[in-house]
């Protein structure tokens, strides 16, 4: 009975977010075109660079029309959603490759380091959140804290320039960026690992802040609750009242705000990846924007809403499993 429960849940609730998945990418690609449209930079002149002042207008036109921005944008648009739709995400214009193939010989990357960096900062919070409630107004809990609350208004771009000019430019202790060495010849498994410390610690560090606080806000609200209080009335040792009874009561609505921190995750990834030179689609998304190439930053756009919705999702079914209490309302 308590499977089926769960099951009918997730059940409905996935079929409610697919519902509302596909109006929503329709309302992106839509929001997609109209920013395209009113936009000043010329994709074409992007193109040419600085052979944009010796190329004749004939030939910027002949481009014009092979990449069809010479018809309606209506045209363009219904043209775009069809070729999606049929799994033809266009050429990039600015890697001369085909979109799909750019996409999937960067999202494994992406996927590593943000992976790594999720559980990096699931761990993290948790740990440092929990030692920062059971030494309230400690030094350490002030230490926490106020670093929290700074690392919260740094750009992450700053935080990133400052871990490279210590641990790469002062110390020599990790390289500043890429996926390996500049005079390696093939990918290693070690050399990967060495470059994507930097990168993954930054990106987890960036995003744990507010995680870090909620952990420590909620633990030590629940350690003022009858049922802790009663658990140290029977002598519990304080590690085993923090772990086994405030922390679990604590983590359900932890869930619910890493799912509403996923679209950040999303945003550090681009900055991280751009100032690392890490190899992953979310800089590519920097470079598409730069070139004007709207092909391969539509693409990447509808990737990034579907990360942020899949993040969510997975959040909500994870509250589901943990809490039978929304088990019943959602087959209700």
């Amino acid at each position: 009975m308590e499977a089926r429960l769960v099951t009918r849940a997730l059940a409905r609730m996935a079929a409610w977010r697919l519902a509302f998945t596909a109006p929503l990418l329709l309302v992106v690609t839509l929001g997609m075109f109209a920013l395209a449209k009113a936009s000043p930079f010329d994709p074409v002149r992007q193109y040419l660079g600085d052979r944009a002042l010796t190329t004749s207008p004939e030939i910027a036109h002949r481009i014009r029309q092979a990449w069809g921005l010479d018809r309606p944008v209506t045209e363009q648009y219904l043209t775009w959603l069809g070729d999606l739709l049929r799994g033809d995400l266009g050429e990039s214009r600015s890697m001369h490759r085909p979109v799909a193939e750019v996409i999937g010989e960067r999202f494994g990357w992406t996927l590593l380091a943000v992976g790594c960096a999720l559980v990096l900062m699931l761990a993290g919070s948790l740990v440092v959140g929990a030692v920062a409630a059971w030494r309230r107004d400690s030094w350490t809990d002030r230490l926490v804290t106020g670093t929290a609350y700074a690392n919260e208004a740094a750009p992450v771009f700053w935080t990133a320039l400052i871990v490279i000019w210590v641990f790469a430019v002062k110390l020599h202790w990790l390289p500043a960026g890429g996926l390996t060495d500049a005079a390696a010849g093939t990918v290693e498994p070690g050399d990967v690992l060495r470059h994507m410390i930097l990168p993954v610690a930054v990106l987890a560090f960036s995003q744990s802040s507010w995680l870090l606080l909620f952990v420590r806000e909620s633990l030590i609200a629940s350690l003022r609750e009858d049922y802790v209080i009663g658990a140290r009335a029977r002598g519990l040792r304080e590690r085993t009242v923090i772990v086994r009874h405030a922390l679990r009561s604590a983590l359900l609505p932890f869930i619910t705000l890493l799912g509403a921190r996923i679209p950040e995750l999303v945003t550090g990834a681009i900055l991280v990846e751009t100032v690392f030179s890490w190899p992953g689609v979310a800089s590519a998304s920097v470079q598409a924007a730069l070139a004007a190439d709207f092909p391969l930053l539509a693409a990447l756009t509808l990737l990034a809403t579907l990360a942020v919705v899949a993040g969510n999702l997975l959040a909500d079914t994870a509250y589901v499993i943990a809490d039978p209490r929304v088990r019943v309302l959602g087959v209700s």
